[in-house]
């Protein structure tokens, strides 16, 4: 059995790949914040506001179709810096923003900034989780040890990172909180290139890119069963549940405005990184060490059934608009973000189970192309639900979608 100790390479590279990721997700929680939370104080609608990160799902979606495969091609510390890179020319982009341009040109300006980030986003995404499966120890659930922690800690940063936006949006405003943004990764990325030690592969020439689809039918029902799962949490998270706190909370004025962009922030601070410690301790609560990968599958179904249960029982608090609404909704959302993380953190250990070191970047980018497509799904029907129901939509149609999770998780065989 291999262990961590005896990879010292491997676990320094582990730990460069994992420092990089965290300061990229950090940049980019602000980053939604920072353009959610501005353009909705210029007045724009909430399916407007979806359509500013459409093009950051689609190119998602594109990206980590090619991503594996690039990754085959020129390596992962390729794919690794690229990303870093893209998201500070994203962010300089984004400082170059006109308040003076009309609706439809900030519009279309932004989302082809956002269409960068979502690139850069997805190449440093498929290059970190990759790495896991290359690097991480063998037994004792060290597989899923090792991506749990990853992702988990990547996702807290990210919580971090949306309060990060929305406080420096109160304090510097739009266009320097990018700038500062951009100038931090930089350095971030100078001194990754510098400091990266040995330990992850190099690319191969023969990698074609039709070796990206994958035949094996669990990849590709697990990949389903993602891409649903992240469009159930996306169609109340990105524009839904922002939106009607503020609505809720800001009375309009300019300090109104800073005392909900705090509030808000915080809670979808909370909210994420309670997401990602969950997700770092899920080996232990679902007791990783000790089970096969079958067993694991049967809890994936289970915990993706009793997802679909919360969404659907806010919607109707919401719709009957009960007493103490807003404390039932913050508690059901941390309720769901906890099941919520035992899932995502369940996909991400079996998709690195299912594949093979030859295939790993093909296979997992090909995952997190579906899970991109479910964000880019649920970002879509987040604008037209709270725009055509209100939350109680959004809500609802986040149930009908973790449904769908379930009967996807469901079909996934494996041999006992």
């Amino acid at each position: 059995m291999t262990s961590a100790t005896s990879r010292p390479e491997g676990l320094a590279a582990y730990i460069t790949v994992t420092a990089a990721y965290w300061a990229f997700m950090l940049t980019d929680g602000a980053l939604r914040m920072l353009v959610l939370l501005h353009f909705h104080t210029l007045g724009f609608s909430a399916v407007q506001l979806a359509y500013l990160f459409l093009l950051y799902e689609v190119m998602g979606v594109v990206t980590n179709l090619s991503a594996g495969w690039l990754a085959a091609r020129f390596g992962l510390t390729s794919t690794l810096y690229a990303g870093l890179g893209i998201q500070i020319i994203a962010l300089v982009a984004l400082a170059q923003l006109d308040p003076n341009w009309g609706l439809t040109a900030s519009v279309i300006f932004v989302m082809i900034v956002q269409g960068l980030s979502g690139i850069a986003k997805d190449l440093s995404k498929m290059s970190a989780k990759s790495a896991v499966k290359l690097l991480a120890p063998e037994g004792e659930g060290g597989l899923f040890k090792w991506v749990a922690i990853l992702t988990g800690s990547k996702n807290a940063v990210k919580g971090v990172g949306f309060l990060l936006g929305a406080v420096l949006l109160a304090v510097w405003g739009f266009t320097t909180s990018v700038w500062v943004m951009a100038a931090v990764l930089a350095v971030i990325l100078i001194g990754v290139v510098a400091f990266m030690p040995s330990g992850l592969p190099q690319g191969k020439k023969s990698a074609k890119f039709s070796h990206v689809f994958s035949k094996d039918r669990n990849i590709n029902r697990l990949s389903l069963a993602r891409m649903f799962l992240f469009g159930a949490r996306d169609v109340w998270f990105v524009v839904g549940i922002p939106i009607y706190f503020y609505a809720v909370l800001s009375d309009g004025s300019e300090e109104g405005n800073r005392a909900a962009f705090f509030m808000i922030g915080t809670f979808m601070a909370v909210w994420t990184i309670l997401y990602g410690f969950v997700q770092g301790v899920a080996p232990k609560l679902l007791k990783a060490a000790t089970s096969t990968t079958p067993e694991i599958v049967h809890k994936a179904v289970v915990w993706c059934a009793a997802l679909t249960l919360i969404p659907l029982v806010l919607s109707i608090a919401v719709w009957l608009d009960l007493p103490y609404l807003a404390v039932i909704l913050v508690g059901g959302l941390l309720v769901f973000g906890f099941v919520f993380a035992v899932n995502s953190s369940v996909h991400s250990y079996l998709i690195l189970a299912f594949t093979t070191g030859e295939r790993v970047t093909m296979d997992v980018g090909f995952y997190y192309m579906s899970n991109a497509a479910g964000r880019l799904i649920g970002t879509l029907l987040s604008g037209l639900s709270y725009q055509a129901g209100g939350l109680p939509l959004c809500l609802f149609t986040a149930a009908l979608m973790a449904g769908a999770s379930t009967l996807a998780a469901n079909r996934l065989r494996t041999e006992t």
